[in-house]
């Protein structure tokens, strides 16, 4: 893999970034990551998130750090990347309503308003969104990406993981990717 290549995994919010945050560093990546979110019952083997990357729009200095690394963005952000840098982008793909579902579920537990745009609103947003970022993503020429489906990492976690492991390089610990996916926490199912 290439030291000045970013990696980036990116979804929107509840789609199984985390899973492959984590699969990722089990296969030997290092992680851009702070800690300072610690796991939770929505995610009881972490978040790996960083928090700059929250200041994105306003402030990319921090990206140089994550040359040859992992960092978890979500896809609202992904138009703010600079084009100074190439990126290999693993996209997280999940049932919509799975995500709603589990954006739901996590709301109730933190004692938050559910109240808001239905499902069936936020479902098209979201969608709408998804194709605009595709779009996007696609019209770069400094960005590779590979879609990966949460469901099929779950019900075929050795496939997950030799996509993409090939996709950056193949220089990962393929069993070891492997090894971390936990089917039990796919509560969410639709």
């Amino acid at each position: 893999m290439n030291e000045n290549t970013i990696t980036i995994v990116s979804g929107l919010p509840r789609s199984g970034t985390s899973m492959m945050m984590k699969m990722l560093a089990a296969g030997g990546m290092e992680v851009l990551t702070d800690n300072l979110r610690t796991a939770d019952e929505d995610n009881p083997k972490g978040y790996f998130e960083f928090e700059k990357v929250k200041e994105l729009e306003r402030d990319a200095s921090w990206l140089a750090d994550a040359r040859g690394k992992v960092v978890k963005i979500i896809s609202a952000l992904l138009k703010h990347l600079p084009a100074e840098y190439d990126y290999k982008v693993i996209f997280i793909r999940r049932k919509m309503e799975e995500i709603l579902a589990s954006q739901r579920q996590m709301m109730i537990r933190r004692g938050e308003s559910s109240e808001g745009p239905s499902d069936e609103r936020m479902a098209e947003v979201f969608a709408k969104h998804l194709a605009q970022v595709e779009a996007w993503l696609a019209a770069q020429s400094n960005i590779d990406v590979t879609y990966v489906s949460y469901q099929e990492a779950l019900a075929n976690p050795a496939g997950c993981a030799d996509q993409v492991n090939n996709f950056l390089g193949n220089s990962l610990d393929r069993q070891r990717m492997i090894g971390v996916v936990d089917e039990a926490l796919y509560r969410q199912r639709r």
